[in-house]
């Protein structure tokens, strides 16, 4: 089970891959949330199992009445949410497997009977692989293929110029409650200004429909001279899958899209000062991220991260101005040379 967000489901993917290659006959049945549904529930050889939160109590019901009948030898119980941890009381299963104490919140530990090893400092796709190293498995397979429909990948297609380099940007990381992860519309128009001058790129503009990433793009194509396209609200996650795959590179902030192109191929230059990039960064390129996390934290707590826990986040609201044009600029230049 995990049933949110965009970022996690795809943290815990390759995960499922790994299951499905060691034990090829399993049954594996996966309790999702309805919007992770919308971009894994495709995948051959999983039962899907959707728990839609916008029901409230019903989602509880529903999910009852769901495995009703159904009995599972294991659960692997990936996220320590209330909402989640409510869930895992209800699946009959005669192995609760989740995270140890550490790690374990708003009750987790009660509807658990076995736990992972303690996790140590690293990304949330090797704490999920913890799940799979306690039923004796080493051998990772780092793979996620997403199925992209003909319909999404024609979408695409149709969408972006052919013949040109591609570079998309999804400028708003949570669009209701972390605004601070995102970086400024300006700063946005700069870099794709540098992107079509310098790099001879065509830019697309990609985010989901909500008020507030409408408003951003309007914003970042207010103030860039150059016409860009803006499909932003104007995509569902299959075709965004496929808008992704056929660009060269995705800049972004911490979120849900940079681990979507993660999954798919596609090379991420990913912001970051409130959080981590080595813990919650794209995993494939935690390197490629222009990082002023340590400068932001120690702004924030008046230590240096080697004295901080892991995983402390900066919250300042103007955190991310630490990033600068010329480095997202340079960020860019180099990956889109590699």
């Amino acid at each position: 089970m995990r049933l949110s967000a965009l970022g996690d489901v795809c943290h815990a993917l390759p995960v499922v891959r790994t299951l499905q290659a060691r034990f090829p006959l399993a049954k594996i049945t996966w309790i999702i949330g309805k919007i992770e549904h919308q971009l894994l529930g495709d995948i051959p050889e999983i039962d899907f199992v959707v728990f839609d939160k916008s029901l409230g109590l019903g989602a509880y019901k529903k999910l009852r009445a769901d495995l009703n009948g159904r009995q599972f030898d294991l659960l692997l119980h990936m996220q320590t949410s209330l909402r989640a941890n409510v869930a895992a009381w209800m699946i009959p299963a005669k192995i609760k497997l989740g995270f140890d104490r550490a790690r374990a919140r708003e009750g987790h530990g009660w509807v658990i009977n076995q736990t992972i090893q303690p996790g140590r400092p690293q990304h949330q796709v090797d704490d999920m692989f913890g799940f799979a190293r306690a039923l004796g498995i080493e051998q990772r397979r780092l793979e996620w293929n997403i199925p992209i429909p003909q319909a999404a990948q024609q979408f695409a297609v149709e969408q972006l110029p052919a013949g040109k380099k591609i570079l998309a940007i999804n400028a708003c990381s949570s669009p209701s409650k972390r605004v601070h992860r995102n970086w400024y519309a300006e700063g946005y128009a700069q870099a794709a200004d540098f992107a079509v001058r310098e790099l001879g790129m065509q830019v697309v503009l990609v985010g989901g429909p909500t008020e507030r990433e409408k408003q951003t793009a309007k914003a970042i194509l207010a103030a860039s001279p150059v016409a860009h396209i803006n499909l932003v609200g104007k995509t569902n996650l299959k075709q965004l899958c496929a808008v992704l795959q056929r660009a060269d590179l995705l800049l972004t902030s911490d979120s849900g899209p940079a681990h979507i192109a993660n999954a798919v191929g596609t090379r991420v230059v990913c912001l970051h000062a409130a959080t981590n990039p080595y813990q919650t960064g794209p995993y494939l390129d935690q390197d490629r991220a222009v990082n002023k996390y340590p400068q932001a934290v120690q702004a924030e707590y008046g230590k240096p991260l080697a004295d901080l826990p892991w995983g402390v986040r900066a919250h300042g609201e103007d955190v991310m101005r630490l990033i600068t044009v010329d480095e997202v600029q340079d960020a860019l230049r180099r990956a889109l040379a590699e």
